[in-house]
């Protein structure tokens, strides 16, 4: 894995925490905008430091939560009226507009 900063990962963090209710961002959204080079690196960061967070509105860009959290990561996105078919996050209606969860500065 690519080295990652401390003001990234914290900057990740801000980025998922200010995910609205309702609707989700997507793993490569989140790398992208805090300049990592893998969505996999979001994934590790929220694998390791994300538990005061809402984690379950970052999906990938298929909308199809992972296996493991399939029925925790749905009820959840239920729960705040985010639109679901076929266990698949509805991405065209409930995607975040990335810009407008990126602030300005040096995130790198």
């Amino acid at each position: 894995m690519a080295p990652v900063t401390e003001v990234q990962v914290e900057y990740v963090r801000a980025l998922i925490a200010a995910i609205p209710s309702g609707r989700v961002s997507t793993y490569g959204d989140l790398a992208g905008l805090a300049g990592l080079t893998s969505p996999r690196i979001v994934g590790w960061i929220m694998r390791t430091d994300a538990a005061d967070l809402p984690w379950h509105r970052v999906v990938p860009v298929s909308g199809r939560p992972a296996a493991a959290l399939r029925t925790r990561q749905l009820a959840r996105l239920r729960d705040e009226c985010v639109p679901i078919a076929d266990d698949r996050v509805v991405m065209n209606q409930a995607r975040v507009d990335p810009s407008a969860l990126d602030a300005p500065g040096d995130h790198t």
